[in-house]
């Protein structure tokens, strides 16, 4: 998971800088949060002002040997979670970046 959660966000930011036509630091993060997070495990998330990546969350269970049917077939999703009930409200999460002047 962190190998794809790190080439999601930078073929996230490789898009916003090449969409904001610069490389300036300030500005292509304004344009990844304007833009929405459309990868393989990532499907219209948007990044928050604190820098969080909104995204829906997934519960898995682990299949037993005999309920697998296939190769890979180790997981049966039970439930999705929207990605703002996943995740602490902005305003709860004490992040200096969220607060505004």
């Amino acid at each position: 998971m962190i190998h794809a959660g790190t080439y999601g966000a930078v073929m996230h930011y490789l898009k916003a800088a090449e969409a904001a036509g610069t490389l300036d630091g300030p500005t292509v993060a304004a344009k990844m949060r304007e833009m929405p997070v459309n990868d393989f495990m990532t499907k219209n998330g948007r990044i928050r002002e604190d820098g969080r990546l909104m995204r829906d969350m997934y519960l898995f269970r682990v299949k037993s040997p005999e309920e697998s049917k296939y190769r890979f077939d180790y997981y049966e999703l039970l439930a999705t979670i929207p990605g703002e009930e996943a995740f602490k409200p902005m305003e709860e999460g004490g992040c200096p970046l969220s607060k505004k002047p």
